[in-house]
């Protein structure tokens, strides 16, 4: 039998294989498509995503593929500038292709030991007190003791589930595509300029290979998005927004996106889960999703690692919803507030327009790129400390680095007192002596995702959160 079946080979479920391999977990990724996709539907990664990589040690292949920068604009396209001060050593936007993402997480997969299937579609399933039966479209059956659906906004795990997906459909649809361009650069640029001052969901950007990016309202919403869109749509809406189609042809590919918003009723069936888009699609306003996915795929794999060690302890598995749903909730609610602001009507705009003011005061600024970049994020672990339930940011210790110390995926007790134990845990636990001029903490115990558990110097204190997030103490 399997450990853990992942439905959709894509970033989150990719990430979440990588995760469960670092435990040793038996891991099968079933990707319907029989080749990688050549769409660009993310742009880039934000500054949480990259800590991520950075604590897993694949930050260097991002870089090497990639380019830092901190535009402004990243709040509903309101012109104001990077914050200064972010809490983080990766204080930037790493400008990296889907494409190029999801090669760099599958190959970290598969040299983690994971296997992965491309052309093998999820057709049903059922589960028992044992494990999960899942039958793939070719009639095939596989068995495994866990099943998680990272299989996208139309997923058929969660479909088959019955699991209910409430929100807001679609009311605007956009067309987004990449294809060559047959007027000069600087006439596409003139015209966008002029378009963008009114219509934010519109534009043409050129790409390192000299095609263009190239993004436009569409007439209405289609009644299957699933249906790529054609270049004569390309055409006739370019034309409508900027009078005239700029000439585009030979698309490399042709998409569709809409402003529907929507967040499963929960994240848990038995012993099937859902992360990444089928758990919740908005708009991809900030360019959230992906990094979104990649956050639920790090706070579940271990967990659920753990369980299939055999010392989870009560009600870690359920954790994973009680802290990743209402982080997907608030997306959501940031999404749909950029999108009104995003609006051509005058009480948006008047709206816009205040805000506008109100980010010139750098801790709101700072404020609301924090909660896109996903560096505001506090789960509630019932304690007041101002660490606790927060991701700790890469801070310098004497002998290196914290993030050097997490590429195993193993819990940590950074301890600058040496006074404290983690005797019993060692097999989950990483105990390091060291001291920080960054950490106001005596010592701190965070878990595999980076989120700090636990603060302070009292063993006491100590030894009832080791056995609330890691177990119980293995026997001598």
């Amino acid at each position: 039998m399997i450990d853990v079946i992942v439905a959709g080979g894509g970033p989150t479920g990719t990430m979440l294989a990588a995760e469960l391999r670092l435990h040793g977990v038996r891991v099968l990724v079933l990707e319907k498509e029989p080749e990688p996709v050549k769409e660009v539907r993310s742009l880039g990664l934000h500054v949480r995503s990259i800590e991520l990589m950075d604590q897993r040690g694949l930050l260097e292949k991002f870089l090497e593929n990639g380019k830092q920068f901190q535009m402004p604009g990243y709040f509903a396209g309101i012109d104001k500038p990077w914050p200064e001060r972010l809490d983080s050593a990766h204080a930037y936007v790493l400008g990296i292709p889907q494409p190029v993402t999801q090669r760099l997480l599958t190959e970290h997969a598969l040299e983690a030991g994971a296997e992965i299937r491309p052309g093998s579609a999820v057709a049903g399933l059922s589960q028992d007190d044992d494990g999960v039966t899942v039958e793939l479209a070719d009639g095939t059956q596989l068995r495994a003791r866990y099943l998680v659906g990272c299989d996208g906004g139309r997923s058929t795990v969660r479909k088959l589930l019955g699991i209910g997906f409430p929100g807001e459909p679609a009311r605007k649809e956009t067309l987004l595509g990449e294809m060559e361009v047959g007027v000069p650069a600087e006439e596409v640029t003139a015209k966008v300029i002029e378009i963008r001052k009114t219509e934010k969901f519109f534009g043409l950007g050129p790409t390192k290979d000299g095609r263009y990016r190239v993004l436009v309202p569409a007439e209405s919403v289609s009644e299957d998005r699933s249906v790529p869109p054609t270049l004569d749509e390309f055409k006739q809406q370019l034309r409508a927004y900027a009078g005239t189609d700029f000439g585009v042809h030979s698309p490399l590919w042709l998409s569709r996106f809409s402003d529907a918003t929507r967040l499963a009723e929960r994240y848990r069936d038995g012993r099937v889960f859902l992360a990444g888009d089928a758990a919740h699609v908005h708009p991809p306003l900030g360019g959230q999703g992906l990094n979104l996915g990649l956050q639920d795929a790090v706070n579940l794999g271990w967990k659920l690692a753990a369980e299939l060690g055999g010392w989870a302890p009560d009600g870690l598995l359920d954790s994973y919803q009680a802290e990743r749903h209402p982080v997907a909730a608030d997306v959501l609610d940031n999404t749909r507030a950029q999108g009104e602001l995003m609006r051509a009507d005058a009480g948006p705009q008047a709206v816009r327009r205040l805000l506008a003011k109100l980010m010139d005061f750098e801790q709101v600024n700072r404020y609301l790129i924090g909660r896109i970049v996903g560096i505001e994020i506090r789960y509630d672990f019932g304690d007041d400390h101002d660490l606790v339930g927060r991701r700790l940011r890469d801070v310098a210790l004497k002998r290196g680095r914290l993030y050097d110390l997490m590429h195993g995926g193993r819990g940590l007790l950074l301890d600058q007192t040496g006074r404290l134990s983690a005797e019993g845990w060692a097999d989950r636990v990483d105990h390091v002596v060291d001291v920080s001029e960054e950490l106001d903490a005596p010592a701190v115990l965070v878990r595999p995702d980076g989120h700090v558990a636990w603060a302070g110097e009292d063993q006491a204190e100590l030894l009832d959160r080791l056995s609330t997030w890691f177990g119980a103490p293995k026997k001598a």
